[in-house]
């Protein structure tokens, strides 16, 4: 499968992929977009586009993804299953896909309880895992959900989503399975802070032969402070954050707590590397993408590789 995702050839030429994220604004601010994106150009190979996330209104993914274009960067155009049925799905697919996106993020989305619409009624008219295999049916058979044939299939190169700390923790590696079954071609995980677990599910991962089979990057997010780390391990789910990336943090004075957490994050990036299973790093640094080029420097991970 040939996409013409800048991304699938990184991974395909077998160098470490570095991705980022940019988070659309909460407005129709076209410069908003465009100053974000000037940080991300030359330090990633290609950038998440979130989609409303955390339950949170914003520009959409596929709009955001165009100007993020126009400015220089491959897009990875995330797509939720809390807000639109398969028809909506399809048509959005078909219209990005034409305007030039070629990765796309399969994901469920956070629930309305957790934004500024808490009683939204949710779609979920499927889940992510058949919104992948939607993506890949259409891609690869030229197909539509319903059976009826797309005369100009989409050509994306397609995500999910894994949660290697929620529990159970024994089912996580089952239903990474379940995404690849459904053609994942990668794997973004969620932001890593549990090392000694994170190094359990991709040996779980590896044992299955599952890595032989989908590109996994690591989710890393750098903590700007304390206060952001006590945050993450308390009120965001699915989050895990251990006790002793608290106590580092504390034993630092409050203004040279960012650089820590930087510190952290590239000391990750180094395992990572090395890591058996792992293709790449996915720098999630949340509403501090002017900090991108300096980690992918001090990260070791310029220049990036052309291909």
């Amino acid at each position: 499968m040939k996409s013409g995702s800048n991304l699938e050839k990184i991974l395909r030429a077998g160098h470490f992929a570095f991705t980022g994220e940019l988070g659309p604004p909460r407005g129709a601010d076209i410069d908003a977009v465009r100053k974000k994106a000037k940080f991300l150009v030359g330090s990633v190979d290609m950038v998440n586009i979130t989609d409303n996330q955390t339950a949170m209104v914003r520009m959409s993914s596929w709009a955001a993804s165009l100007i993020a274009i126009e400015e220089g960067l491959e897009p990875n155009y995330q797509m939720v299953c809390r807000d639109r049925n398969r028809l909506a799905m399809q048509g959005d697919i078909l219209g990005a896909s034409a305007l030039g996106v070629r990765n796309i993020l399969c994901l469920s989305g956070d629930h309305m309880q957790f934004g500024d619409h808490p009683y939204a009624k949710g779609v979920f008219d499927i889940d992510s895992i058949q919104l992948i295999y939607m993506v890949k049916k259409m891609r690869d058979e030229g197909k539509f959900l319903g059976g009826a044939d797309i005369d100009t299939p989409p050509k994306l190169f397609i995500g999910g989503a894994a949660n290697p700390f929620a529990d159970p923790f024994e089912w996580r590696v089952y239903r990474l399975a379940k995404k690849i079954k459904a053609g994942a071609d990668f794997i973004q995980t969620q932001c890593v802070y549990n090392m000694k677990k994170m190094r359990e599910w991709i040996k779980q991962a590896n044992d299955m032969g599952l890595t032989e089979k989908v590109y996994i990057l690591a989710g890393v997010t750098p903590m700007k402070s304390l206060g952001m780390a006590r945050y993450m391990k308390l009120k965001v789910p699915g989050m895990e954050v251990p006790d002793d990336v608290i106590k580092r943090l504390q034993g630092v004075e409050k203004k040279k707590q960012a650089d820590e957490g930087i510190k952290m994050a590239c000391e990750q990036i180094e395992e990572f590397k090395e890591m058996k299973g792992l293709a790449g790093v996915h720098l999630m640094a949340i509403e501090w993408e002017h900090k991108v080029p300096e980690i992918a420097e001090r990260a070791d991970m310029l220049p990036r590789p052309e291909v």
